[in-house]
């Protein structure tokens, strides 16, 4: 399947309110080039603000350290090194905010996860086909991710582990990913929701390219069995057993 067909194929098995991205690390930034009708964010930005114009205003993104993305943001998605000079001013300056002492903003700090530096990154619609992504970013409700992720261990299981930083949670999912190549699952963190209009039920999956077939394929099969999204309310009062004996008959069998 391409591209676009499986994009198509989680937004509707899913309901997703947007489209799922694709992000490419790119090791020159001449690769931009070659790829069709990039923009570049003229002001000032977060990375939060790249991935809204992108899964909201369809926009494919290309970002160099040229451009005047913000320094921590680069440091984060391998646009510039984080020295130990550098991890330690920013930690100052989240001590201040998000963290009670330099000491512990720091261990933040060596505890983020980070894109390898190159020269460029680029982000864009999964289904605009622009190129072959490293990872994959799923925005959705705690329902649909669920839905997903349990597709992936219908067909092999395994326990899955996820990570929350604090604020740039953005390094838990994509970078995670990107480092490890295993679903990572983040909570979106405040500059996510304020900059990147992240909506308050929405929770951010990261997946690596060549688990989405191990995806949708497990998620077909749990269809087959009922389980699919939107999921079915059989309520808090309900006499469970005429249902459930359905599902799990030899359960059932022996009461």
């Amino acid at each position: 399947m391409s591209w676009s067909e499986i994009c198509g194929e989680l937004v509707n098995t899913l309901r997703l309110k947007t489209d799922p991205l694709a992000f490419k690390r790119l090791e020159k930034a001449e690769e931009l080039e070659n790829i069709k009708n990039v923009y570049r964010i003229p002001r000032l930005f977060t990375f939060c603000q790249a991935i809204y114009l992108s899964r909201v205003q369809r926009l494919t993104i290309g970002i160099t350290k040229q451009d005047k993305i913000n320094i921590r943001c680069s440091r984060i998605h391998g646009l510039r090194h984080a020295s130990e000079k550098s991890m330690k001013a920013e930690a100052e300056m989240l001590s201040t905010t998000w963290f009670g002492s330099p000491e512990e903003a720091l261990n933040q700090q060596i505890d983020t996860p980070r894109v390898p530096v190159a020269e460029a990154i680029v982000v864009a619609p999964l289904s605009r086909e622009k190129f072959d992504p490293d990872v994959i970013l799923i925005f959705g409700n705690p329902a649909q991710l669920m839905m997903l992720l349990c597709g992936m261990q219908k067909e092999k299981y395994e326990r899955f582990t996820f990570h929350f930083i604090g604020e740039g949670a953005c390094a838990d999912s994509l970078a995670e990913c990107y480092k490890t190549q295993k679903p990572q699952l983040s909570i979106p963190c405040y500059g996510e929701r304020s900059m990147g209009q992240v909506s308050d039920d929405e929770l951010l999956l990261a997946l690596p390219p060549g688990e989405i077939n191990r995806a949708t394929s497990g998620m077909k099969k749990l269809a087959k069995i009922g389980f699919k999204y939107p999921i079915n309310f059989i309520g808090g009062m309900a006499d469970l057993e005429p249902i459930l004996s359905q599902i799990y008959p030899s359960a059932f069998g022996k009461q």
